[in-house]
């Protein structure tokens, strides 16, 4: 099965290259929410956060905040910065090859994907709360 992002790290398919070490690349997202939407993607395949590495979540981590800063200094002029990785088709995931999203943001840009962002509430907070926990500590166990 083809990975157009295994395809852009293999120099085989177009991209707009705006950060590159020997573990990481860092692109501009074709399809953007704003000017300069960056996708940090590791060169070695992870289909879903589940699947990658701590180590290489944590590298993306690490190269999507020098990108963050690297908007605000820039010629973007951002006031800010979302940062994500959708995990999963539910998540909205697309593209299966793990990526984090750097969007720069500026003050009154009327992006509107995080719409309605502050009025959610989770119904039952103590039982999700509860969920997580049991979930972790069974992580923990798990070899």
């Amino acid at each position: 099965m083809s990975c157009v992002f295994c395809d852009i790290v293999a120099g085989d398919a177009p991209a707009i290259r705006v950060y590159e070490d020997a573990d990481y690349l860092g692109i501009l997202d074709i399809r953007p929410f704003a000017r300069g939407h960056t996708l940090v993607i590791p060169k070695r395949h992870s289909v879903d956060l589940t699947d990658t590495p701590p180590e290489t979540v944590a590298g993306m981590a690490r190269i999507g905040q020098r990108i963050a800063k690297a908007a605000r200094r820039s010629g973007l002029h951002a006031d800010g910065n979302n940062v994500v990785i959708n995990d999963g088709k539910a998540a909205f995931q697309t593209v299966f090859h793990v990526h984090l999203h750097v969007l720069p943001r500026r003050g009154g840009d009327k992006l509107s994907f995080a719409k309605n962002m502050l009025l959610r509430r989770d119904p039952d907070r103590e039982e999700s709360g509860r969920l997580l926990r049991e979930a972790l500590a069974e992580l923990d166990r798990t070899p």
